[in-house]
Parts: C-alpha cells; sequence; structure tokens
C-alpha cells in the first residue's frame, strides 16, 4: 500500500454539503471524488475540462438561479391542476 497525505482545503459549508449529496448519489465521498478528479487530470496532462467563462443573458442567469433555488427547497415549486393553467401562468 502506497503512503498518503493530507491536503487541506476551505470551502463553503452549504457547498460542501451540495457537493455531499452530490457525490453521495453515486456511492463516494468528496475525498474519493477528489481523487478521481486528480487521476484523471494526471491521464488527460491537465484539467479534465475546458475551462473557460460561460456567458449567459440576465434573464438566463434569473432563471438558473431560481432553479437552483426550488432544486435546494429554498423556494416552493409552482404547482398546476392543469397543462392549460400552466401554460396560461407562462403567457402572462
Amino acid at each position: 500500500m502506497s503512503k498518503t497525505t493530507n491536503i487541506n482545503i476551505r470551502i463553503d459549508l452549504e457547498f460542501k454539503s451540495e457537493l455531499e449529496n452530490l457525490y453521495s448519489q453515486y456511492g463516494m465521498s468528496i475525498t474519493e471524488a477528489i481523487n478521481i478528479f486528480l487521476h484523471v487530470s494526471l491521464m488527460e496532462g491537465g484539467l479534465p475540462f475546458e475551462v473557460r467563462q460561460q456567458r449567459y443573458n440576465t434573464e438566463t442567469e434569473s432563471a438558473m438561479r431560481e432553479a437552483r433555488a426550488i432544486a435546494n427547497g429554498l423556494i416552493p415549486a409552482k404547482k398546476y391542476s392543469s397543462a392549460a393553467e400552466m401554460i396560461n401562468d407562462a403567457l402572462e
């Protein structure tokens, strides 16, 4: 067995909780996910994804924030009793 060492990082508590929830869906811890990231980085010879700034318009960014808030249970999702009711709400 090879020797291991610790890497300490500081992250926002809410961000950590979101990551724990995400990775637990795959049956892994944050540590295991970071190790996978680091191994893939070595295999790729760098970051295993393209680094660029995403650019969205203000309306899209607002909708993305709202969707994240709904997904995290911070605001309730709208509920409709019919498709017609939903379409009418969307057209308003």
